[in-house]
């Protein structure tokens, strides 16, 4: 066996695309001391087979942009290490073929505009053109990317390691990890063999087995391997310069190879790869389907007519037949970033799209490794997105294998899937389904969206959004806003997460805001990186004298938790112990006195704890509808007693039960910010206009990085209120692209349709700049910069008591 080094800096396993882009980025940013471990060769787990697609254009800002690097980075690896990645730079085609693709396709691109794709929208006819061969009697539109192409996997992967090895990484292959040294929940070694390479930083770039070789390390890491297959025609003259194509109606995608066409597609019935060893033996493929594949087959025939003589419905008419594993996840997202082992990282999950962004992947592990955020705001694909639900195999499949066969369809903002549920309940959730929620699913929770079962004016079905806004959408929404404007609502929170917290100390240098105050203080604040950006956006109260509880997203407590723990402190998550029911309203002070003897009267932004109808309670005197209320936490053995009795005290003061929709819209009209919308890693306090939760004179992590800002997140007003933004919709000033929309939606209390965005400092004032015109729907809306926030700028019906 080769003899491999008593320690290093890092060690990488898995020597695909992934890990070499890791081990690469790594190097150039001065981690020269780096192994990278392989089983087999190079590339011969699942980056081999790859079909090499790189289609910059994606449905978030931060994937888009790591192909676009990625697409940006594969031509100079030729210069960067002689050799040749095999990138084909021919652009890439998307076509829509029915009405809901067409807006799709207007949607992405409005986004595309404001990520800075080249990219334009073109006719049936204009598709035809760049490719004379294409069917397009059925073609509505196309979105043509000329930066797109595709690559050898091979090939990228050599050249990524050549710049590796070159910048002083050791790559060595035929190496079987065979466990990792954890101690004090921290890796410190890598086992291969009888050998121990001593680390403490270790990255999981294994594919398919990631899964497994978390498993070593006490790591849940869920990955599905999936069959995916695709077909190589044999060579009949097309171009080597013929465009990429996707025609997602039709589960199909194609380009050129060795003259011949490539076909895919997205099958509606996926396999799960069901092995207890994933990647065991090297090149692994499966035996041909083609009943399976019968369907992508038939769509591409019909696009392509010129393929009616390549190939036919056995395997043996084709050059080949690729049928090989490929490593999905629950949401069909990459799995990045640092596990609950610290020091063990994984990068993986690459969802057929992996080998497009694996450049981008590289860049974004190395400056997380390195500096301790990356560049990117990466949450999306965050492993700490997913909590101890995740844990399951059958859970992790049902959702895989969801996401893959839906992995083609429109994506309608709103739409709820529902596999694997319900899974985790609110104690109050068998009163929900009574009332006829309509119910979300957020972080495995089971979260209302609506009471369809409560009755609603008719009239209101006319506030109905126009386009994909009203596509989910219900007039209980309005209803439900109302009656927190004119009686109170009673919100269900169980979900959020609540972590406890020990130590002042520490968490004062990881908060922004002065949590030094006395014992019941409830603090707005957010925790910042070095960079000044924001790493979490939580409500802190103070229980005892070092004794804290943090109030965060439903999704957001693991990445919360990891952040605090990652600085030192002692956190407990205790998020299933209490529900959370939030009553607020100007009737909220009338319903509570009903049911409790304590004094209700205690300020804005503090704690107490009460009893309401013999449950303890602390309530918190805190809103994120803008409205006179608590936040009300019990042990959830008092859960469902609680919600009985607010609702039967409420009734006669007409309380109405409400969800997260209405919740969402409450939010906008009081321009209060949601971590990962509004607020992110890129962005900083000063920013996003929180400058009041900046305690002056107070030292924390990211201070000295907080400089006078050049952009501001501000309230746009739409002129057409029927134009509703749901985030990404581009944003012109002066007939200039100028940003995009961070969220949006209906106020209404103000009636008004109301979307928030940072704009650049010069372009601040209304008519400073030009008019801002926002695009929506396929068009552009005239917008008002307003001042905010638009409902109760004095903020009266929050911090006075109703009929003071």
């Amino acid at each position: 066996m080769v003899k491999l080094p008593a320690e290093a800096q890092a060690v990488v396993v898995g020597g695909g695309v992934a890990g070499c882009s890791v081990a690469y980025h790594l190097a150039r940013l001065g981690w020269t001391d780096v192994i990278l471990l392989e089983q087999h060769g190079l590339t011969e787990g699942t980056t081999w087979h790859s079909a090499g697609f790189v289609g910059q254009l994606r449905s978030t800002v931060t994937q888009t942009r790591m192909i676009m690097y990625s697409a940006g980075l594969y031509p100079e690896l030729r210069e960067l290490t002689g050799l040749d990645p095999g990138w084909h730079g021919v652009g890439g085609l998307r076509l829509a073929t029915t009405a809901e693709r067409h807006e799709e396709l207007l949607r992405q691109a409005g986004a595309a505009e404001t990520y800075g794709l080249d990219l334009d929208l073109v006719s049936a006819r204009e598709a035809q053109a760049m490719l004379p061969s294409l069917e397009v009697g059925d073609v509505r539109a196309a979105l043509w990317l000329p930066g797109d192409g595709w690559l050898d996997p091979a090939s990228l992967a050599r050249a990524l390691a050549a710049g590796a090895e070159k910048l002083g990484v050791r790559i060595v292959t035929g190496v079987q990890v065979t466990g990792f040294d954890v101690r004090d929940g921290r890796v410190r070694g890598v086992r291969a063999g009888e050998q121990l390479i001593a680390t403490e930083t270790v990255v999981n770039a294994a594919g398919a087995a990631a899964g497994r070789l978390g498993r070593m390390a006490g790591a849940d890491i869920p990955i599905v391997p999936i069959k995916h297959q695709y077909v190589v025609t044999r060579p009949f003259g097309v171009p080597a310069s013929t465009p990429t194509v996707r025609d997602p109606d039709n589960i199909v995608y194609f380009r050129e190879e060795d003259g011949g066409i490539l076909v895919g597609g997205y099958i509606r019935t996926p396999r799960v790869w069901e092995a207890a060893t994933p990647l065991a033996e090297p090149r692994t493929l499966f035996e041909p389907d083609m009943a399976e594949f019968a369907e992508s087959w038939r769509s591409a025939r019909r696009r392509l007519p010129g393929l009616a003589g390549a190939g036919g419905d056995d395997a043996a008419d084709f050059a080949k037949v690729v049928h090989g594993p490929e490593a999905f996840t629950p949401d069909g997202e990459f799995l990045l970033g640092e596990t609950s082992v610290a020091g063990l990282w994984v990068a993986a999950g690459f969802c057929v799209h992996g080998l497009a962004a694996a450049g981008g992947v590289g860049k974004v592990m190395a400056e997380w490794i390195v500096d301790g955020t990356p560049e990117y705001d990466v949450f999306g694909m965050d492993v700490r997105r997913f909590g101890a639900h995740a844990r399951g195999s059958r859970w992790a499949r049902a959702k895989a294998l969801d996401s893959y066969s839906k992995y083609y369809d429109v994506v309608y903002p709103g739409e709820e899937r529902t596999a694997a549920r319900p899974l985790r309940r609110s104690p109050a959730w068998p009163r929900h389904a009574e009332l006829g929620a309509e119910f979300g699913e957020k972080a495995g929770w089971e979260r209302v969206n609506w009471f369809a079962g409560v009755p609603a004016p008719e009239e209101d079905e006319r506030f109905r959004p126009a386009g994909w806004a009203g596509r989910f959408w219900s007039p209980a929404v309005r209803a439900e806003c109302l009656a927190a404007r004119d009686a109170a609502a009673l919100f269900d929170q169980t979900s959020f997460a609540k972590l406890e917290v020990t130590g002042l100390a520490g968490l004062q240098r990881l908060c922004a805001n002065d949590l030094d105050r006395p014992a019941g203080s409830v603090v707005y604040t957010q925790m910042l990186n070095e960079r000044g950006g924001i790493e979490a956006d939580v409500t802190v109260t103070r229980l005892a004298a070092d004794r804290f509880r943090v109030v965060t997203g439903t999704a957001f407590g693991v990445h919360d938790a990891a952040w605090l723990r990652r600085h030192g402190l002692d956190v407990r998550d205790v998020t299933s112990a209490y529900a959370c029911y939030c009553l607020w309203g100007p009737k909220a002070l009338d319903v509570l006195g009903e049911l409790s003897d304590d004094d209700l009267t205690f300020g804005y932004m503090r704690a107490r704890e009460i009893s309401v109808a013999n449950v303890p309670v602390l309530a918190q005197r805190v809103t994120f509808a803008g409205e006179f209320g608590w936040e009300l936490y019990c042990p959830s053995e008092y859960g469902l007693t609680l919600w009985d009795v607010l609702m039967e005290a409420g009734a006669p003061h007409g309380v109405r039960p409400a969800g997260y929709r209405a919740l969402d819209c409450l939010r906008l009209e009081k321009g209060y910010r949601v971590w990962g919308l509004d607020i992110t890693p890129e962005t900083t306090p000063l920013e996003a206009g929180l400058g009041f939760a900046v305690a002056a004179g107070k030292d924390f992590l990211g201070r000295d990085a907080l400089t006078a800002p050049r952009r501001s997140l501000r309230c746009l007003v739409l002129a057409d209120p029927r134009q509703v933004c749901l985030g990404g919709e581009p944003v012109r000033v002066g007939g200039v692209p100028a940003s995009r929309v961070t969220s949006g939606g209906y106020g209404h209390r103000v009636d008004r349709s109301i979307a928030y965005a940072y704009l650049p400092a010069g372009e601040q004032e209304a008519g400073a700049a030009g008019p801002v015109e926002v695009g929506v729907n396929g068009g552009w809306v005239p917008a008002e910069i307003a001042a905010e926030p638009l409902y109760d700028p004095g903020n009266k019906r929050v911090r006075h008591l109703p009929g003071s």
